[in-house]
């Protein structure tokens, strides 16, 4: 069914998995896509997608770029992909007087303490939490923190750079690596999805994540009324919501909640059932269709069950190969199998690494057949990583030589 056609302001990364899948969905419902994108402005179009170019480190700013350029446009919506993006496009919704997020809902998701600090006030479950310095690090015999405890950086997602310490040394080695982590000038982020296998630590990167939930209906209740006190207590009013929850004998406890969609490739497993297509859309065409409050915004999802198996990185190196793809998706109920990571680049495990080496998706009639295919899929998987070595700069070994 053909729309008029409407603008929508998409804030991204100037990579990522999403934007094709979004302008798939923009085609299909005749809108125009407007890209706002953390690229150099000096640059002339180099992608050729006449994209508005910010620094999301200063959301303000952004916002202010953004609403320059979109003078003397009609703008229907504004749809942000991941966390930077998000209070940039906060900002700028305010100023072009577009239903969105608050600014000061979006800015406290992006920090975890001011996030547990809101969920203690509003009386949800919160564990004990404590804000350090990273540098220099802390004697934690002075904090009162006992063991087992959990590290986790005031930013970031996709649980980088989280670690579990079970000890002062593991505490200490951990704050170290968290330290490094942060200095580094290179950092994605990437979404969440709820999880079958149980992270115990001492990192916790993401595995599968499989729906419909297999939990009690009255633990799922919970969850639902945990994440909308969670929102309301942030105070997010418009726009997808990502949440994270962890569940024990006490209850739903709110882990992170963020203003924007599943990223990666995940949102792949998502498909939703609307009245007027023949074929059930995506989570990208349904969130424009909400964010320019088009008929089909509030599709249910499709009754088959789904998952998606981010291919953990074992080592950290260089990828050299990789085999068994075929054999991979061969298996019963695998749907697609996706390698992203490029041949020859250097990839990071857990807790550095925020890049998986790929996705492989699953349906099934239930929850758990579709569990086993994407572990049997991924059983059939092999990749050769060799170690990074460091390499030495020419004019150090000149320097030496002289100096000897």
């Amino acid at each position: 069914m053909a729309y008029p056609s409407k603008r929508l302001l998409l804030f991204t990364a100037k990579l990522g998995y999403q934007t094709r899948s979004f302008e798939e969905a923009a085609r299909k419902l005749n809108v125009q896509l407007i890209y706002v994108t953390d690229r150099c402005h000096q640059l002339d179009d180099p992608w050729g997608d006449q994209a508005i170019a910010v620094h999301f480190e200063t959301p303000e700013v952004a916002a202010y770029t953004v609403m320059e350029a979109a003078r003397g446009q009609i703008v229907g919506g504004i749809l942000a992909l991941g966390d930077r993006p998000a209070a940039a496009a906060a900002y700028a919704a305010r100023g072009l007087a577009i239903r969105y997020n608050h600014p000061a809902a979006v800015e406290a998701c992006r920090s975890k303490l001011r996030t547990k600090e809101i969920f203690r006030d509003a009386g949800l479950n919160v564990s004990w939490f404590k804000k350090l310095p990273i540098d220099p690090t802390p004697e934690p015999s002075l904090l009162g923190i006992s063991y087992p405890c959990v590290l986790k950086p005031l930013s970031l997602s996709a649980s980088q750079g989280v670690v579990r310490a079970n000890n002062r040394e593991e505490f200490l080695a951990a704050a170290a690596r968290i330290r490094r982590l942060l200095q580094s000038p290179h950092l994605s982020v990437l979404a969440i999805f709820d999880k079958p296998d149980p992270l115990e630590g001492p990192y916790f990167e993401e595995t599968i994540y499989v729906t419909p939930s297999r939990l009690p209906e009255s633990v799922q209740r919970a969850i639902e009324k945990c994440a909308r006190d969670s929102a309301r207590a942030l105070g997010l009013s418009h726009g997808p919501i990502h949440a994270e929850f962890r569940i024990n004998e006490q209850g739903v406890w709110p882990i992170e909640v963020a203003p924007r969609p599943i990223g990666g490739l995940c949102a792949r497993s998502l498909r939703f059932t609307f009245d007027g297509e023949f074929e059930p859309i995506g989570l990208e065409e349904l969130l424009v269709r909400h964010a320019l409050e088009l008929p089909g915004w509030n599709s249910p999802r499709e009754q088959i069950a789904s998952g998606v198996m981010m291919i953990p990185v074992p080592r950290s190196g260089i990828l050299e190969g990789c085999s068994g793809e075929e054999a991979a998706r061969s298996i019963s109920g695998i749907t697609e199998l996706t390698i992203t990571a490029r041949l020859h680049d250097a990839i990071a495990a857990w807790p550095e690494g925020a890049s998986y080496l790929g996705f492989l998706f699953a349906r099934g009639n239930t929850p758990k057949e579709v569990e086993q295919a994407l572990r049997e899929a991924h059983q059939k998987l092999s990749f050769k990583i060799t170690p990074s070595l460091p390499v030495e700069h020419p004019a150090a070994r000149r320097i030496t030589n002289q100096g000897n």
